[in-house]
């Protein structure tokens, strides 16, 4: 119980004092308030990585998987876990698979080229696949692969819940919405999942290999960057 005195000043009682921890101090010095959101937020990463490297030994674990069998990595993902974008591709190739790290070689001098267009540094964001190995001879993962995958790439979201979603390829797109329709129908527009009652903005757009490939579509996809920088502006992302 506190009294006030005419004067305002407080009046500790005996019930108080009497009610609260022996080892309570009462202190004037203010509270560090970045030093409280550091510690947090060194907690909240600790737990992240935890979170991840179980989800890689579930990932792991799959049996009678054809892409696990013919692949030298398990590339779950690259960057800052604890960014609030999250960028999710197709697929490793070969030389993602080699080097166990995503984007690599053309595509990913690409990609960072691609984002450096709208002021993204790629160790600011944190990148994954929606397979996290590679398909045999780089093909193009099958709706049952993508099916399957699917639950750990939700669940890879969730430890990761970003702020925002860049979703590149259609096998991503397809793991995320369930849509089988051409990647140029659907590309361009802001879309939502959501994940353990969050709600996650995506944009889908074309994957840096594919980009690669049919250079004339590159018009489109800078047309979907400049959509993300303006949503990244939109909702006061830093990097």
């Amino acid at each position: 119980m506190i009294k006030n005195k005419s004067d305002h000043s407080l009046v500790y009682t005996d019930e108080f004092i009497n009610t609260i921890e022996q080892d309570f101090v009462f202190s004037n010095k203010p509270i560090n308030r970045f030093k409280v959101k550091l510690e947090t937020t060194k907690n909240q990463n600790a737990e992240k990585k935890t979170l991840l490297e179980e989800l890689k030994k579930n990932i792991n674990s799959i049996e009678n998987c054809n892409l696990k069998s013919n692949s030298n990595h398990l590339i779950l993902g690259d960057g800052k876990p604890d960014s609030p974008i999250m960028l999710i591709g197709e697929a490793p190739s070969a030389i993602e698979d080699e080097s166990g790290k995503t984007f690599q070689g053309e595509v990913g001098t690409l990609l960072d080229k691609m984002l450096l267009a709208i002021e993204i540094k790629r160790d600011s964001i944190y990148l994954s696949y929606a397979i996290n190995f590679r398909p045999p001879e780089d093909r193009k993962p099958t709706s049952q692969e993508i099916k399957r995958y699917s639950i750990f790439l939700k669940k890879h979201i969730s430890i990761i819940d970003p702020k925002l979603i860049i979703v590149m390829g259609s096998s991503a797109m397809e793991a995320l919405t369930g849509s089988g329709n051409k990647i140029s129908k659907e590309r361009g527009n802001w879309k939502e999942i959501i994940l353990d009652n969050k709600t996650y903005p995506m944009m889908i757009s074309f994957n840096p290999s594919y980009l690669i490939r049919f250079p004339e579509n590159k018009k489109y996809s800078w047309e979907d960057l400049k959509k993300i920088r303006d949503k990244i502006k939109e909702l006061k992302i830093k990097l």
